[in-house]
């Protein structure tokens, strides 16, 4: 079976729970950006949660079906039609052979997970489906999708019933404005002064324009104040710069203090700028379903804090393993 891209969207790529293990050798972990909505999509079509799926960005593509098959599509509201005809989103639906899934207008949130029974069959490349475009890794050729790519698909491991739906409850998008992002003061903390650390807490940020898979920049707060320093060897003149360092998935940068950027899941592993903490790992998934000039506020934690949080983002998807069985 394979899929026909008509129409590839905006940004299109193959994507599963990412590639871990290369990290420290420059390779970033990619895969969803938010991989709740990709397991929850793989769980409603009966695929392992891992599986490789389409994630598309703001405009959805137009795809032709060469079989039949069991489509489940996740994440931001973006409303799938079935040759025109609407379907509804976190529901399993079928497909016949020769038709036509293609979307609506994004109604809320930024990147949707469109789910195949089977998975989406390109080479696995370092342990994982996932594209890397920067690298021209992995995915699909190493690219996002152009009009024409057959997308090949595999065998589907189980048959799951039409209709199956995840509550609204269970599907962990970001609901209040401004959005909430939990951080962890991270080792250079100590290089702004107290008043720029309350102030970045207290300040409502929006999201640039510049947000993508390598990182999300935010912009509109007060510029940090650095604690004044002789620059150590190799450092730079920047009061925001360092000695190289390692990145964390999820640490923020800050350049020049005044626009601090979350890396994701296509982040480069290291570099030059301090970190002023780290968004913990329960809500990278919100900052990829964040539109441009979206508001955000982050929140201090500590890591028991942060332990717990994970804790309950791991509960919601365990929820919907168990409400599909």
């Amino acid at each position: 079976m394979a899929i026909k891209v008509l129409k590839p969207g905006l940004a299109t790529t193959v994507q599963d729970l990412g590639r871990p293990g290369y990290y420290h050798i420059g390779i970033p972990l990619s895969g969803g950006m938010d991989r709740h909505a990709l397991a929850a999509a793989n769980l409603l079509v009966g695929n392992e949660e891992g599986a490789a799926v389409l994630e598309a960005v703001f405009m959805g593509p137009e795809l032709e079906f060469s079989d039949d098959a069991m489509v489940a599509v996740t994440g931001a509201e973006l409303p799938p039609r079935l040759d025109g005809v609407p379907r509804q989103t976190w529901t399993s639906f079928k497909v016949k052979r020769g038709q036509k899934l293609s979307f609506d207008f994004l109604k809320k949130g930024a990147r949707a997970y469109i789910a195949v029974a089977g998975g989406i069959d390109v080479p696995i490349v370092l342990g994982s489906r996932s594209t890397y475009a920067l690298g021209a890794l992995g995915g699909f050729k190493g690219r996002k999708l152009e009009a024409g790519d057959e997308l090949p698909v595999g065998a589907a491991a189980s048959s799951v019933k039409e209709g199956r739906n995840v509550g609204e409850e269970l599907r962990g998008l970001p609901m209040a404005m401004p959005t909430e992002l939990r951080v962890m003061p991270g080792l250079y903390w100590h290089r702004i002064t107290d008043a720029a650390g309350l102030g970045f807490f207290s300040d409502t940020w929006k999201v640039a324009p510049e947000a993508d898979r390598i990182g999300y920049r935010f912009k509109g707060g007060k510029p940090l104040e650095f604690v004044p320093r002789e620059p150590p060897f190799g450092a730079g003149s920047d009061p925001s710069n360092i000695t190289d360092a390692c990145y964390p998935y999820g640490s923020i940068q800050v350049p020049g203090g005044t626009e601090p950027i979350v890396l994701h899941r296509d982040a480069v592993s290291g570099g030059g700028y301090f970190m002023l903490g780290t968004v913990i790992s329960a809500d990278m998934d919100l900052i990829g379903q964040l539109q441009p000039n979206m508001q955000v506020k982050f929140v201090k934690v500590e890591m028991a804090q942060a332990l717990a949080a994970r804790h309950a983002r791991a509960e919601l998807l365990a929820k919907i393993r168990s409400s599909l069985q």
